[in-house]
């Protein structure tokens, strides 16, 4: 009997690295996922999900080159999914020199190692659709120059030039998903619609909280997490590595998404919705929207959930989680 393929998750703590693991497992792989440190670390996602005695968990710093090599020269995987990083558009504004070295460097590092190492390994890199910057109402394609606005969509857009440059150089198989906003209730409150979704359920439950927001009038295209981790992976089985945008084509504003939450506790948002300007970027995109068309015609991927039905998934998830505390 053949081994079954091995998969390394870099950043398998995270909402995408949980439930890419939980798909790689389905599909009958070994999958092997890195941390900081890995003794610590509470995987949460991968407890919810309930598959982290089925995991191999490392402790790696991604920044550190020894350690990334020791890793790789240890786990000898045939996937690597680099999801690490710091994830946050926000943060990465109080945060610009970390979130730059920890996205950068992690993915300059997996390159250099696979290359020293010589063998044949995949890797996937996870971009953003952040690196578009403001689309003036067009879908981005993967053709679409990338104007960031941010120190996180700076990161990504160097992170995607770095593994084009060593797929070309050194004929790596290396690509980078290109994908917009994804979410799923595996998103810490921290992400602005886990935190609308989350205040919504505690308020239909009895909590006088006020919801904070900065600007509304932004429009994005969301997501469904789980499909997303699904053309990760159908990216890693083409005779040949490209990069791919990921999105629903769908755009909607923030100011919906309050609405729609609210509307299904049978809440009405601006009684309980307050703006907060301290809670306004710098600089922030106006809104952008992707356009897969080569991804449903090469991976014969599409989304399928709706922005009502994710709405409705988050805030189902979440009143369920209430009851039980």
């Amino acid at each position: 009997m053949s081994c079954p393929p091995k998969a390394l998750i870099c950043g398998v703590s995270g909402q995408d690295g949980a439930y890419l693991a939980k798909l790689l497992l389905d599909k009958g792989y070994e999958v092997i996922g890195t941390s900081r440190d890995a003794q610590v670390a509470s995987f949460s996602g991968l407890v919810k999900l309930g598959i982290l005695e089925r995991i191999c968990v490392e402790s790696v710093t991604l920044t550190d080159f020894r350690s990334v090599l020791t890793c790789l020269a240890k786990v000898r995987p045939d996937e690597i999914y680099n999801l690490a990083g710091q994830s946050s558009v926000g943060l990465s504004f109080q945060q610009p020199v970390e979130t730059f070295e920890s996205i950068t460097l992690g993915v300059l590092n997996l390159l250099e190692a696979i290359r020293f190492m010589n063998r044949k390994v995949k890797f996937y890199n996870a971009g953003s659709g952040e690196c578009f910057g403001n689309l003036r109402g067009e879908a981005a394609t993967e053709s679409s120059p990338f104007r960031p606005r941010s120190p996180y969509a700076m990161a990504k857009a160097a992170a995607y030039w770095t593994v084009a440059n060593y797929r070309e150089a050194y004929d790596l198989y290396a690509c980078t998903g290109i994908l917009f906003n994804h979410e799923s209730s595996l998103r810490p409150e921290r992400f602005v619609t886990r935190k609308i979704v989350a205040a919504a359920c505690r308020i239909a439950r009895g909590s006088k909280e006020k919801l904070k927001l900065g600007n509304l009038a932004i429009s994005r295209d969301w997501g469904w997490a789980p499909e997303y981790v699904d053309a990760m992976w159908r990216m890693m089985q083409c005779e040949r590595p490209e990069d791919f945008v990921i999105a629903t084509g769908v755009l909607h504003r923030l100011e919906d998404f309050v609405e729609y939450a609210f509307k299904e506790v049978d809440l009405d948002w601006h009684d309980h919705v307050e703006i907060d300007s301290s809670l306004l970027r710098p600089t922030d995109l106006e809104g952008g929207s992707g356009n897969a068309g080569k991804a449903k015609s090469l991976l014969k991927w599409q989304p399928e959930v709706t922005f009502d039905r994710l709405i409705r998934l988050l805030v189902t998830e979440d009143m369920s989680s209430l009851k039980q505390t």
